[in-house]
Formats: structure tokens, C-alpha cells, sequence
């Protein structure tokens, strides 16, 4: 079981709404196994660079990725551990709770979006 801290509300659910975003999760996803550069987060998350080192510096400003320097490239990777098993307990409830959570009417499929991308 996981310990508890008692986090405030209002500070998970910035972390969850800076979660929430597709692009920054997609950055999230990118890193998980492996440091990658902002060109090959490019290529696997299929967003614009200008697009994804805008989130990729909302994610550092967060402290949930860092970044390192190498000559004129920037690699970044998951700043912690726990950030990987936050994504991994996620995938896990998706697993048992998914089509609940695809078909809620709130939070579910809108506006065309692809839940399985």
C-alpha cells in the first residue's frame, strides 16, 4: 500500500490538471523508459517542436522531468521515479475502470477525441 501525506486537494488537482494535458502526457509517456532530445520526443509523440518544449519547460518548471544540457542538445528524462509509477498505477486502474471512464459523460469521449490514442 502506498503511504498517504495528506497533499492538499488543490495541489493534486494541479498536479492532475497538468496531467490532464494530452500533449504533456505525451511528453511524460516519451521519457518514461528513456532520455530522449526534444527531436526525438518529436518523432515519437508527433507534436511540433515548438509545441513540445513548451511543455517539456511546464513539466521542468514542475519538477516532474529534468533536463540536461549536452552541447547545443537537451535531453530530458522523468525527474523521479515516482512519477513512472504514478503513470504505471493510472494505466492500472485504466485497465480495470476504462470504459467507465471512456463513456462518462463529464469526462468521457468529447468533441471527437480519440481516448485510445
Amino acid at each position: 500500500m502506498i503511504a498517504s501525506v495528506d497533499a492538499p486537494p488543490a495541489l493534486l488537482a494541479a498536479l492532475f490538471h497538468g496531467l490532464a494535458d494530452p500533449a504533456r502526457l505525451s511528453c511524460l509517456l516519451a521519457v518514461r523508459d528513456n532520455t530522449r532530445t526534444v527531436g526525438e520526443i518529436v518523432a515519437v509523440t508527433g507534436l511540433s517542436q515548438p509545441n513540445a518544449s513548451k511543455h517539456l519547460a511546464c513539466l521542468r518548471d514542475c519538477g516532474l522531468v529534468r533536463a540536461e544540457r549536452s552541447g547545443r542538445f537537451v535531453s530530458y528524462s522523468l525527474s523521479d521515479a515516482a512519477v513512472a509509477e504514478v503513470l504505471a498505477a493510472a494505466e492500472g486502474l485504466l485497465a480495470r475502470v476504462g470504459s467507465a471512464v471512456e463513456a462518462c459523460p463529464t469526462y468521457g469521449r468529447r468533441r471527437g477525441s480519440d481516448l485510445s490514442a
